[in-house]
């Protein structure tokens, strides 16, 4: 099958590869608990889902020392880490998108503003890390998201051309990431709304990975013949 010249799909991770926002939700809480936050749902999907942890902790902590708000976001990814360790499930359909992309030769990356041990460590929980050309760390670049360069990144480890690719996002801050590198992404609605995810800026916006008017909008943008399922 030939493909549109640099093709490629680039994944965010927490809420888009791996169902992990609860998660994520539930270890803010206990560790901004003692600096008098708490965060419901929509608060979460608001001000936190997405943000680099140097951003967060500026916002959230401003009466502590920098290396202190550093302190306690690393306390926050361990929280997170131990209640990741008892299990995840990626975002249901994600698999046979994979294996189709495989199948066809249509690379794909992780990009993410999560820390590496983070990344590595759900990406091994779903078995899914060698799935990826590579995995671009917000944190390891000289900006996150919401700027383009995570996603300029990973269409460059991909040799890729942004018109021709795909990204997911579930997130407001990756939304703009990806739509600011130039690349048509699509809004998982694991924790923000559909019409949220197409406010933000989503070019599509889906339940899962099942969409069958997003694996056809996948197939049109990177050039295959067929979609998966059709």
């Amino acid at each position: 099958m030939t493909l549109k010249p640099g093709a490629g799909l680039l994944f965010d991770i927490d809420g888009t590869l791996v169902e992990s926002d609860p998660l994520h939700l539930e270890a803010f809480n206990r560790a901004f608990a003692p600096y008098g936050h708490h965060f419901d749902r929509e608060r979460f999907g608001r001000e936190l889902q997405g943000l680099a942890n140097e951003a967060i902790g500026a916002q959230f902590l401003p009466h502590e020392t920098p290396e202190r708000q550093w302190e306690i976001m690393m306390e926050k990814e361990a929280l997170f880490r131990s209640l990741a360790a008892e299990g995840v499930e990626p975002v249901h359909g994600l698999f046979a998108l994979l294996d189709w992309a495989d199948a066809i030769g249509l690379p794909a990356v992780a990009v993410t503003n999560a820390p590496r041990d983070n990344a590595e460590q759900l990406l091994d929980s779903i078995g899914a890390r060698h799935r990826f050309k590579g995995l671009v760390i917000g944190d390891e670049l000289e900006f996150g998201k919401p700027h383009p360069l995570p996603y300029l990144e990973g269409l460059r480890i991909l040799g890729a051309d942004s018109q021709n690719c795909v990204a997911f996002e579930d997130s407001r801050t990756g939304l703009k990431s990806a739509t600011s590198a130039g690349i048509a992404t699509i809004g998982m609605a694991t924790g923000l709304e559909l019409a949220q995810l197409l406010e933000a800026g989503a070019t599509l916006a889906a339940r899962d990975y099942t969409d069958p008017h997003m694996l056809a909008f996948i197939a049109e943008r990177v050039g295959a013949s067929e979609a998966l399922g059709a």
